[in-house]
């Protein structure tokens, strides 16, 4: 990428996005994706809120989204909710979503916590929802402000190993789900840095955790957090 008189200048397969962030609002968008992270743990982990939180997190941030693209209607497309690099995008993380999925049942044979039921379709179908808010704020607004901050000239692969090391504590105590989120926020960074599309990521986010869930760590996230509301 290069810049010329604030255009950002993509490669051929990408298209010319003007941006007017600053890094002040770069650092503030951070600081924002920081407190939502803590509010995982407080509302999550120790009241035990888990819907509740997420709803309003996936509504925070979706209107946070629209006032940006209201205000500026080429952030969200550099940001990474566009369609014309999805097949570009998709070519990158097939191979490594397969790969993902036979690595998954295989730990789940090794250790019998394999527990597929009918609730991992409801959990395949609405929890890409959710990955993609998450693929948003560490990817996209942690990744992806790291990278562009005019005040900061780090290089890729410490950025893209601070954002999977912050990816992977925000999921503690769960230790499978600190290292699995580790590696795949380690291939996610790479791919976003090199093509943007978060809807792909997303979407691989939702099916290869629920996934995770159901095979490698043994738990059911739709009893969890569905029933218990009818409870």
């Amino acid at each position: 990428m290069e810049h010329e008189g604030g255009v950002l200048k993509s490669n051929p397969m990408r298209t010319e996005t003007i941006l007017q962030t600053t890094d002040r609002q770069r650092y503030i968008e951070m600081g924002a994706v920081l407190l939502t992270a803590l509010g995982k743990f407080v509302f999550m982990d120790m009241l035990n809120w888990r819907f509740p939180f997420v709803a309003a997190a996936v509504l925070g941030w979706t209107i946070y989204v629209l006032y940006r693209r209201k205000m500026e209607p080429t952030t969200t497309k550099y940001w990474g909710f566009r369609g014309d690099t999805f097949r570009e995008t998709l070519r990158f993380m097939l191979p490594f979503g397969l790969l993902s999925i036979a690595i998954f049942f295989a730990i789940g044979l090794y250790q019998d916590s394999i527990n597929l039921t009918w609730h991992l379709l409801p959990i395949l179908i609405s929890y890409p929802i959710w990955g993609t808010i998450q693929q948003f704020l560490i990817i996209a607004l942690v990744a992806g402000n790291l990278h562009e901050l005019k005040s900061l000239k780090a290089p890729k692969f410490l950025i893209i190993l601070v954002t999977a090391i912050l990816f992977s504590l925000v999921h503690y105590p769960s230790y499978w789900l600190m290292l699995g989120t580790f590696l795949l926020a380690l291939f996610y960074g790479y791919v976003y840095l090199r093509v943007k599309n978060l809807y792909v990521l997303g979407l691989f986010h939702g099916w290869l955790g629920a996934l995770f869930y159901y095979t490698v760590v043994g738990s059911d996230p739709f009893a969890d957090v569905f029933l218990r509301l009818f409870a």
